[in-house]
């Protein structure tokens, strides 16, 4: 076979094979065995940004509870900032002025016997107040209350309370509005029978703890107030109140230290 003639059937292959190939590919990509580049799935990538980025919600907590959004407050609520409401108006309304001196001030004779039974029911105001702010009490009679227990507004510690020469000053009563504060603030232009009653209104009585009765002595709001400042605003409005009843004063200092815990309440 001359070289001629053997390059003329090697062309011709050639070309049959490329022929072949091309209806072969054709074929597969009409039967959809093989996708083009542009439909092929994409490669992995990372997560997109902008806005349409994906986000991390974690489920979201229950919402903070404040007086204004509840609406099913407690009616105790509502009492309490009406009570608050008419202690700052009361307060508004006593009058300012210095101390008087304690010239004179005896509290036997000017308060009366510690403890009268004002009210007549038979018992003592001690007992009267020990009854009613120790739980868990027992009694000798009626009235003699032996053993309870106390947990004190002034400090919020308990304290056991058992009747007897060495243990019964552990539980002691406090004048919310001191008798010397009072004798000081007007107390001296009311009548025995009202000072007494003062000395004994249950409005005007705590049972406390013997070292926070000793700490305030005679003190008004501007030099004491109770440790536990929760009951600050009970304490203010008591003394607003029982100052209020007896028509008595209070002084610039008392007067802006109620004012301040009003505030508050």
């Amino acid at each position: 076979m001359t070289s001629r003639r053997r390059r003329t059937r090697t062309s011709l292959t050639s070309v049959l094979v490329v022929l072949a190939l091309a209806v072969g590919g054709y074929a597969l990509h009409t039967a959809g065995i093989i996708a083009p580049d542009a439909e092929a799935a994409p490669a992995t990538t990372s997560a997109p940004t902008g806005t349409d980025a994906p986000t991390i919600e974690t489920e979201p907590g229950a919402p903070g509870t404040t007086r204004a959004s509840r609406t099913d407050a407690p009616s105790a609520n509502d009492a309490d900032a009406a009570t608050a409401a008419t202690a700052r108006a009361e307060l508004a309304a006593l009058p300012v002025k210095g101390k008087a001196p304690a010239t004179g001030y005896d509290r036997v004779g000017d308060f009366g016997t510690a403890w009268l039974d004002v009210d007549r029911n038979g018992c003592d105001t001690r007992n009267d107040v020990l009854a009613r702010d120790l739980s868990a009490i027992t009694r000798q009679g009626a009235c003699r209350v032996l053993t309870g227990t106390l947990v004190s507004p002034y400090t919020g510690a308990t304290i056991g309370f058992v009747r007897g020469e060495r243990t019964s000053t552990l539980v002691q009563i406090d004048h919310v509005v001191a008798l010397e504060n009072a004798w000081r603030t007007g107390a001296q232009q009311l009548s025995q029978r009202e000072r007494e009653s003062l000395a004994n209104d249950p409005a005007n009585l705590f049972a406390v703890d013997q070292h926070s009765n000793a700490q305030k002595r005679s003190g008004d709001a501007a030099t004491w107030l109770p440790a536990d400042k929760s009951f600050r605003c009970t304490y203010i409005e008591h003394q607003v109140a029982v100052k209020t009843k007896y028509r008595l004063w209070v002084a610039p200092a008392e007067h802006d230290a109620m004012a301040r815990i009003l505030r508050t309440c």
